[in-house]
Order: C-alpha cells, then structure tokens, then sequence
C-alpha cells in the first residue's frame, strides 16, 4: 500500500490553549483571532499544527480540533497544499481495546472534517498499566494501515520504551515518524539526560519540542516580582523565576545583540538542536514573534553559552508525569 510522506516544516504551531479555559482562559470571542493565527502561519510556511483529542476543557471538548477543523477548510493561499494536522490520542483508562483507538482517530477526524496527517499515542502507560498499552498503539497501526492516517507518532516517550515501541510497529512495517517531548531551555532532560536525540536520529524519527518556551517563562516577560499569570500558570513560574535568572540574562544579552527577541532566540535554539518547536500562538502577535524565530541562526558561540547557562539551572521545569524512561 502506497503512503504519501509526511512533509515537516522547521517549526509548528501547538494549539493546547485552543479551546482550553482551566489554564489559557479561552473563550469563544477568540476564534476569529485564532483564525488569523492559523491563516498566518500557514502563509509564513508554520504548516504543522498540534493539537489532542484531550484539548478543550468542560463543554469546550474537542474544541481545538474543530476549530483546525474549520480553519484548514476555509484557507486558501500559500502552502494550503503543505498542511499537516497532528492530532494526539490520550490513553484514557476506559480506552482499552485496539478497536476504541480507531474510532478516537475517526471522532478527531470527523471533528476536523478531514483526514488526520499524523496521528500520535499522547502519553505511554509504561508507568502504571503497561498492558494497556500494546493495544491502543496496534489501534494506532491500524488507522495507519486502514490509510486513515499518513503517519504514525508518540508523545513523552523515553528511550527505552521508543526502542520497544518502535520494534513492534516495525514488525507490521509501520514506521515512527515522530517523537514529541517537552524540551526547552529550561527542560533539555528528555536530550541531554535521556539521550533521546540520539536515538531519534539513529531510528529515523524526528523530534518536537512542545512547551519550548516553558509555557512563556522564556519570553522573559514576567520577572520575579511579578505580577504572574493567573491560576496554576502562575504557581509555576513563582518557583522557576528565581533559578531561571542566569538563563533569562544569557538569553537577553544574546537577543539584544541579534536584534531579536528572548522568544526567537529560544525558538532558534531549539530548531539549532534539530527539533521542531511547536510554541502556541493566541493572538497574531504572538504568531509574528513565533515566525521571527525562522530566517537566522544563532552560532556555536551563541549555542555553547546558553548549553551552558541552561545545564546550571538549578530547578528546571517540571518533567510530563507520563515521561516515561
């Protein structure tokens, strides 16, 4: 059976605050702006989009898949052609057999009003049920075979478990496409700890870089004193701020002297990395400073000063409690 490839750009676009009113504050007056993010982006050659059949909270359910949904149908312009849809199903525990795993991918697909690109597993259940697991990721197979989905990905993996996973997608000649983590400068773990990139590479799977500005602490923004962002946003960067100083001084030092700013600067580092940044984007604003990331390169010089300004931060972000090893 033929599959068509999967086309990657240098970055994407997450869109977890689409739709999601518990941490971001969505509410539906926003979608003409999120229209304008997604029209942007796609003209600016940003083509992948990340979202979750988990995102959209309460009676908001599902709700960033239909607005892609809806966005991707109603655009017409540059790099229509080139649009990738990533969605990501959560492993519910009432989700069990291989059969519930297909029609999660065909609910998204009918939310989105067309087809899936790339479907991903959105965390592993290595840590708590591992039976759990082997069934739903055959379920993933399966929409891939069924040609639902052009490629298959996972979400929060670690090394070991990758090989595994990888081997036994392998068996039915289904390759891995992706590999998503969180992994910014304030949570290089997943690379430097785990190794991740370097198996990525040797399996042939490309890594994305989600929460690439540590949910916005990288934007240098906000400072110790505050004020914070609301809710749970806000209890997270009070803890971080402190210890992230020497990093957020390097990274500005570096900004000013390229006429950027701390976010692209970010951004540039993990594209540097060989990862594909997925920073989310609320406004237009937003989704122009995410693009200034694209059309430079930070040096060696540049990249060793912050490698090292990021290895001594002394309380890093929190690591996914689905990462598994």
């Amino acid at each position: 059976m033929h599959h068509q490839s999967l086309s990657l750009p240098l970055m994407g676009c997450g869109t977890w605050a689409w739709g999601n009113r518990l941490l971001w504050g969505y509410d539906e007056s926003m979608d003409e702006q999120l229209q304008a993010v997604f029209n942007l982006c796609v003209q600016q050659g940003v083509t992948l989009f990340d979202t979750g059949d988990s995102y959209g909270t309460g009676k908001f359910n599902g709700r960033s898949e239909q607005l892609l949904g809806q966005f991707s149908q109603e655009y017409i312009g540059p790099n229509q052609a080139e649009i990738c849809i990533a969605t990501k199903l959560a492993a519910y525990p009432w989700r069990l057999t291989r059969k519930a795993m297909v029609s999660a991918g065909q609910a998204s697909a009918q939310r989105l009003g067309r087809n899936v690109d790339l479907v991903q597993m959105h965390w592993s259940t290595a840590n708590y049920a591992p039976w759990q697991e082997w069934s739903l990721l055959d379920g993933l197979g399966d929409l891939y075979e069924q040609g639902l989905v052009k490629a298959v990905g996972l979400s929060n993996y670690g090394p070991k478990r990758l090989r595994q996973v990888y081997q036994r997608l392998a068996e039915r000649g289904i390759p891995i496409a992706t590999l998503q983590v969180q992994y910014s400068l304030l949570s290089t773990y997943p690379v430097t700890e785990l190794g991740l990139k370097d198996v990525c590479d040797e399996l042939g799977i490309k890594l994305i870089a989600y929460s690439p500005l540590a949910l916005g602490i990288l934007t240098g923004k906000y400072s110790e004193q505050g004020p914070f962002p609301k809710g749970i946003r806000g209890l997270l960067f009070k803890q971080l701020l402190s210890g992230s100083r020497p990093l957020l001084d390097c990274l500005q030092a570096i900004a000013t002297s390229r006429d950027k700013t701390m976010s692209q600067v970010a951004l540039n580092w993990c594209i540097a990395k060989g990862t594909i940044p997925i920073p989310g984007a609320k406004s237009v604003e937003q989704a122009q400073q995410n693009i200034g990331a694209l059309g430079w390169q930070l040096d060696t010089g540049e990249m060793a000063e912050l490698d090292q300004t990021a290895a001594n931060v002394d309380k890093p972000m929190v690591q996914n409690i689905f990462q598994t090893k």
